[in-house]
């Protein structure tokens, strides 16, 4: 059997056992897909790509980076939300359309990445520089019924330039009482939301704080923008 572990290349010997009814089985425990909710961020009509989560596709298990093979994505209607509280993160539910929208290149620590072919009726909107990036109020695009997604208001209460964490750009609060009232804060799914200030992409939305639903990360747009250039390079 040949396997990857951290980047090299290994070989081993498996011999399967029998158990108690004869069976063989090998003991090997494999993950060979996954799927989840997550947000789109962008699209690049231009080069045909996409960027979303602002953070990689991990194993729910072990919590390492997922290798990727192949993958899609596909629109997701919401259906409902279980609200998010301190010390219990809430969760977006869904429905997968059958159709897929793209196809995913990248599982990278800044995001997911890759070609869209879906539809595209979001207003086109410049990206910020990092010192266009300032704390105060933003607004959080995000889609918690329906497929639509609609304005929250936000306050970034922390930017910072040269953290070692770039999936921790900004720290936002959630200030408007309907997305506190419909979800809590931030919740599971909503990885990916773009924020916006002053008419301008400023940042991605990554985490939440797990003692404090209302507060989360954030990555800037500007990041996302050079990997989604890069994997439309490297097409």
């Amino acid at each position: 059997m040949v396997y990857r572990r951290s980047g090299a290349r290994h070989t081993a010997t498996l011999t399967p056992t029998a158990d108690e009814n004869g069976h063989y089985k090998a003991g090997v425990w494999v993950r060979d897909s996954g799927a989840g909710i997550g947000t789109m961020s962008f699209v690049d009509p231009h080069r045909g790509t996409f960027a979303g989560l602002g953070h990689s596709i991990s194993d729910a298990d072990t919590g390492a980076d997922l290798t990727l093979l192949s993958g899609e994505i596909v629109p997701v209607t919401i259906t409902g939300c279980i609200r998010g509280a301190a010390g219990s993160p809430g969760e977006l539910r869904g429905e997968f359309a059958a159709a897929p929208a793209g196809t995913v290149l990248a599982n990278d620590a800044a995001g997911v990445y890759g070609s869209y072919t879906g539809s595209c009726t979001a207003p086109a909107l410049p990206v910020a520089n990092l010192q266009e990036v300032t704390p105060g109020e933003a607004e959080l695009w995000t889609t918690v019924l329906g497929t639509t997604a609609q304005p929250y208001t936000i306050q970034v209460e922390r930017v910072t330039m040269t953290g070692s964490d770039p999936n921790r750009n900004l720290l936002i609060r959630v200030t408007d009482k309907r997305l506190l009232d419909a979800t809590g804060g931030v919740v599971q799914g909503m990885s990916g939301s773009p924020i916006v200030q002053n008419g301008r992409l400023a940042a991605v939305l990554t985490h939440v704080l797990v003692n404090d639903p209302s507060r989360g990360y954030a990555i800037f747009a500007t990041t996302m923008l050079e990997k989604a250039d890069a994997v439309a390079s490297s097409k």
